[in-house]
């Protein structure tokens, strides 16, 4: 049927359309049962009235063939009717008496017998086979009306009664139609039911197409409208928040894989950009020593004094080369992160107390002197060598470049467990446009400078990582009484010991 068709009509009102049809056929099959069933219920009991009377007359004409001791058709005549056309109901009544072997003897409506056999006759058939039979509705050729007829058989003779099918008649067979218009109301209302079943049922399939349209085009889904708490509800609302929790899972994962390769990516550009800036500062020094080795080697007449400031000088490269090497083993250990560097309780005002104590006299040589006000001590959970790397860069750095007298350490314990240490400087400091590329590695203030003095420009880049490494931030800034000012915050712990 076109209007069941998938690609003209939706599923749930196709659904729907199901529905009705089979409420219909079940409705219309039960009404014809009924029909058929009542109409025969009818049918029966008005045999029963039309047998009873039939049953009448042949008691009266038993009686008087076993009265007169007649038989046969010549003696019918003999038969006295006059109790049966005393009976009210005889004269609305068309009475036959037939012969077993199907001739009409008697009718009280004829002035002449057919002379048509009877056996064939349905209601005859039923009385010679059965003892009784009726047929509801025929036609007669003799008197040309239409009949109820009931047959009885007796022992000598069928008695057949008949019903004229006037109106009466027919609407006394007729069920009853009240019936008809109740399930017509039922029908209407499993349809009515039926309209609201599907159509929420067509809701979910609605969602779910919407959903599985989306789904088939990668969208991101997110479950706005809440389902009808129901098992079904419930189980489309499960895969749209299982697709939805898959979908953030897969988001997730791209996120962090595109956040690693990206990572992975600028350490790869920053092992390149510090091998490329490793080979650079690498080419002085050992410029320096080759120079100054070949000179020896050319010159080997050179007064003893000339002799030993070569000598010096490559010495000086030489150790500026290892703390270059040692600067970058440092870098490349942090930079592999946590699994490689050992973290323990490490008290901090101790590290810091050992890398002041340990520049003493190189700040006392540059005229300089340190300045510890530490609050009370705390421990974290770090490693000793790298933080203790931390202090040391901190007043190298102010030793050999600040050009003040004093360094300032000053740390102080927060209520929400971080310690605060501060380094500052009296000091020349440095331009503000500095300030942005200071932890930078390699960047150097004055490059002439910094590498008389011996710098790798690795110091203050080892710092800021060191700091990281621990879950903590630095900062610099001009101090107000001039100098550089480092800000560090650390988490931390109270000590135990």
């Amino acid at each position: 049927m076109a209007i069941f068709s998938s690609n003209k009509v939706r599923y749930s009102r196709r659904l729907f359309l199901w529905l009705v049809a089979y409420s219909l056929i079940m409705v219309v099959c039960f009404t014809i049962y009924q029909y058929r069933r009542e109409t025969l219920f009818k049918a029966e009991e008005m045999n029963g009235r039309l047998q009873m009377l039939n049953e009448n007359m042949l008691d009266i004409v038993d009686k008087d063939i076993a009265d007169k001791d007649i038989a046969g058709q010549d003696s019918i005549g003999n038969i006295d009717f006059s109790a049966m056309q005393s009976s009210p109901h005889f004269a609305k009544l068309r009475i036959s008496l037939i012969s077993l072997d199907g001739q009409v003897l008697y009718d009280n409506t004829l002035d002449s017998l057919p002379h048509t056999n009877h056996r064939s006759r349905k209601e005859i058939a039923m009385a010679l086979a059965q003892g009784q039979g009726y047929t509801v509705r025929r036609h007669s050729e003799s008197t040309g009306e239409t009949y109820f007829y009931a047959a009885t058989r007796g022992e000598h003779y069928i008695v057949r009664s008949a019903v004229p099918y006037s109106l009466s008649v027919s609407e006394m067979l007729r069920p009853d139609y009240g019936f008809l218009s109740f399930m017509a109301v039922v029908m209407l209302l499993m349809c009515v039911l039926g309209y609201f079943a599907t159509r929420a049922i067509g809701q979910y399939i609605l969602r779910l197409k919407l959903f599985a349209e989306k789904a088939e085009r990668g969208e991101e889904i997110y479950e706005a409208e809440p389902f009808p708490h129901d098992e079904l509800g419930e189980i489309v609302g499960h895969i749209i928040r299982l697709y939805a929790s898959m979908m953030a899972s897969k988001a997730d994962a791209e996120r962090e894989h595109k956040a690693a390769l990206r990572q992975q990516e600028e350490k790869e550009q920053l092992k390149r950009r510090l091998t490329n800036d490793i080979n650079h500062e690498l080419k002085t020094p050992l410029a320096s020593i080759q120079a100054c080795i070949e000179t020896l080697l050319a010159h080997p007449d050179l007064p003893a004094d000339q002799r030993m400031a070569f000598i010096e000088r490559s010495a000086a490269h030489a150790s500026r080369l290892k703390k270059l090497l040692d600067d970058v083993s440092t870098i490349t250990r942090m930079e592999d992160g946590v699994t490689v560097i050992a973290k323990e309780p490490t008290q901090l005002n101790a590290i810091i107390t050992e890398a002041a104590s340990d520049m003493q006299s190189k700040a006392e040589d540059a005229g300089m002197i340190i300045n510890l006000r530490l609050d009370e001590e705390v421990a974290i959970d770090g490693n000793r060598q790298l933080l203790y790397s931390v202090w040391h860069n901190l007043i190298d750095n102010a030793i050999a470049y600040s050009g003040g007298s004093e360094i300032n350490i000053e740390s102080l314990l927060l209520a929400n467990q971080t310690c605060v240490v501060k380094v500052w400087d009296d000091g020349i400091g440095v331009a503000p446009q500095h300030l942005p590329h200071l932890f930078e590695r390699f960047y150097r203030v004055d490059k002439g400078r910094s590498r008389q003095a011996g710098g790798t420009g690795l110091g203050l880049s080892i710092v800021k990582n060191a700091i990281l490494l621990h879950g903590g931030t630095i900062e610099a800034s001009l101090h107000e009484g001039g100098g550089l000012l480092f800000t560090i915050s650390l988490p931390c712990y109270k000590s135990d010991y």
